[in-house]
């Protein structure tokens, strides 16, 4: 009942918000008739619409998104017309008789007293299909609770509520504007000229939304803190967050997914997520009965217990390297599940184990399945993914999972993460995160034994090879975080002015940098996943301790490469610099991916980092390091 409450509340603060601007014609245009016939039908459709349509989104894919695309401009063609015909009203005798009909019926029953409902209603849906409201962190708790844990009555029911609130706002506004407009009648004599504004104001609207202000612009001009009010009724009536398990090996926990999503929608949306995450979360928490590294001979079968019946796998977006694999398909066969998402640099050392596992125990029955799901936006593009998985040599089939259908049955919460799966199509065992493969590996040959297999290897790999980012951190020098360049997680960012989201700004740095602060300079516009270059020259600079240093980088939007200069302590790398940089620091960003900067062989201490972007539109999103 509390989050019902909250997203209510967060819907009536969408009156502030200037993404609300292009909607008020559309209800405007209602002024002066009877509310329950009129207004009232056009807010309910608009509510309704807007339910439907934002959980579908959230959890059906690009498909959905596709199909509401068109459904928006045939609104959008709607409403154009409806705002013609009060602003021009002889255009209908100028059209074709059907069309002067439907006009001259809209138009009618939109000015006349006591209006159908039935019109009202279809502009609601109308409305409804055009509305983005600014996302805030109430919009994003129940988007990232949508998409996470998929459809159902209790997310249409929330963003229901948040729509209901939007609509009561809205019908304050509705009442308030008929009795001015209703004067302005009685004091001008100005009907007609009131009817000329308002289908006006509905044109100018349809256009705004066309050219994209509504989700552009307008949420970047808001001389009203919504978000911040949002944020206050989360943190203030929200119920206490569940503690998150900590990873037993280093692991990327999970972050706000989706392409809907807010920025700080993630940890709010557990809130709400609770009950269902909690069995799920129970049911693959860390094994205490782990099997002994010192050989696999000491393990027994009562060493590995059931952890539930493996999911299907049916709901991937796309297969890659393999046709879709279902659970039937794989009785019978050993199978490891890697949870992955290519720029990850977790994953990236741990994959080179995996593809040795998958080549070495292939004829005896093991089958590798990477399941792929994206953390940031540039990983939700099959093409991407599908060049990552040839540029490392992937040979097993990958499933990729842009909805996180997979994840969720999965409960998994960490990449990356290893499900070890025995031939009846039960999970055995599991591992999040790196390291313990010698541990995993003789998992994978205690359940190929348990299969029926002979003459199972019982050496383990020990060394794979791996070069540049996929080479082992030396942990004990490590002594910076991941850090997230996005103003959803930001941190330690020290820049003047601090973070000026979602528009251009002007950067500088202090005189001195601590260990672990970072800031940009140049001009920036930060945005929710990364902080975009606007302008050639740009800096990114860190203060860090480790023996490699990464950044996930990318193009612009037109994709043209990015020349960059990476400095330590304000000179060329020399012999540490990194696999995708020059001894002399340039390199080029090429494609969205980890670059790896630095890779020191000397004696690691505490440096300063330094790019400069010697062309504009790069787009930066996290450092990690090694």
């Amino acid at each position: 009942m509390l989050l019902i409450l909250i997203s209510y509340l967060g819907g009536v603060l969408t009156i502030i918000s200037p993404c609300i601007l292009p909607v008020l014609p559309f209800v405007f245009a209602r002024t002066g008739q009877p509310f329950r016939r009129s207004g009232l039908p056009l807010l309910v459709g608009m509510a309704l619409t807007f339910a439907a349509v934002a959980t579908l989104a959230a959890v059906g894919g690009n498909w959905v998104l596709q199909t509401n695309q068109y459904g928006r401009w045939l609104a959008m063609a709607l409403l154009a017309f409806f705002g013609l015909t009060l602003l021009f009203p002889h255009l209908a005798d100028k059209l074709t008789k059907p069309l002067v009909a439907a006009g001259n019926r809209l138009s009618n029953s939109a000015q006349a007293d006591g209006g159908g409902v039935g019109s009202s209603l279809l502009l609601g849906v109308a409305t409804g299909l055009l509305w983005a409201p600014c996302a805030g962190p109430v919009l994003g708790l129940l988007l990232t609770g949508a998409a996470l844990n998929g459809a159902s009555a209790q997310t249409t029911f929330l963003l229901l509520a948040y729509a209901a609130g939007a609509a009561t706002s809205l019908a304050v506004a509705l009442l308030i504007g008929g009795k001015v407009f209703a004067a302005m009648k009685r004091s001008l004599g100005a009907g007609e000229w009131v009817r000329r504004i308002l289908g006006a104001a509905m044109i100018a609207g349809v256009a705004a939304i066309a050219l994209g202000l509504d989700t552009g612009l307008l949420t970047r001009l808001s001389t009203v803190a919504t978000s911040g009010l949002e944020q206050q009724l989360i943190d203030r009536y929200s119920p206490a967050l569940p503690d998150v398990q900590a990873s037993p090996a280093p692991a990327q926990v999970a972050p706000q997914q989706g392409a809907m999503m807010a920025s700080n929608a993630m940890m709010a949306s557990n809130a709400m997520m609770a009950s269902n995450q909690q069995m799920a979360s129970n049911t693959m928490a860390p094994s205490n009965a782990m099997m002994s590294a010192h050989g696999r001979n000491t393990a027994t079968a009562g060493a590995l217990p059931e952890e539930g019946v493996m999911p299907a796998l049916d709901a991937a977006t796309q297969w890659l390297n393999s046709k879709p694999l279902t659970a039937q398909e794989l009785k019978g066969k050993v199978v490891l599940v890697d949870f992955w998402t290519y720029s990850c640099i977790n994953c990236l050392r741990s994959l080179p184990y995996v593809q040795a596992w998958a080549k070495k125990y292939r004829d005896q029955g093991l089958v590798v399945i990477g399941v792929h799901a994206p953390e940031f936006a540039f990983e939700r593009d099959p093409a991407n993914v599908s060049k990552a998985v040839r540029d490392l040599g992937i040979s097993y089939p990958v499933a990729i999972d842009n909805n996180y259908a997979i994840w969720r049955a999965f409960g998994n919460k960490y990449w990356p993460a290893h499900y070890f799966i025995d031939a009846t199509g039960r999970i055995r065992h599991h591992h999040f995160g790196e390291g313990d493969y010698v541990q995993s590996e003789q998992v994978i040959q205690q359940l190929l034994e348990e299969a029926g297999q002979k003459n199972v290897a019982n050496d383990v790999v020990i060394e794979t090879g791996a070069a540049g980012a996929q080479m082992a951190a030396d942990d004990s020098q490590v002594k910076s975080p991941e850090t997230y360049l996005g103003y959803s997680r930001v941190q330690n960012f020290v820049s003047t002015g601090g973070v000026q989201k979602n528009s251009n700004a002007d950067y500088n740095l202090p005189a001195q940098l601590a260990l672990n602060q970072w800031g940009l300079t140049g001009n920036w516009k930060v945005q929710e996943e990364h902080a975009a270059l606007t302008q050639k020259g740009g800096r990114i600079t860190y203060r860090f301790h480790a023996r490699d240093l990464h950044l996930v980088l990318g193009p612009g939007k037109d994709g043209k490469p990015v020349r960059f200069r990476v400095t330590i302590d304000g000179a060329a790398p020399g012999a540490a610099h990194g696999s995708d940089v020059a001894a002399d620091g340039t390199g080029t960003v090429t494609a969205q991916r980890l670059y790896q900067l630095l890779r020191q062989s000397v004696k690691v201490a505490e440096h300063t980092f330094s790019i400069e972007f010697l062309d504009p539109a790069v787009e930066a999103y996290a450092f990690t390091f090694g």
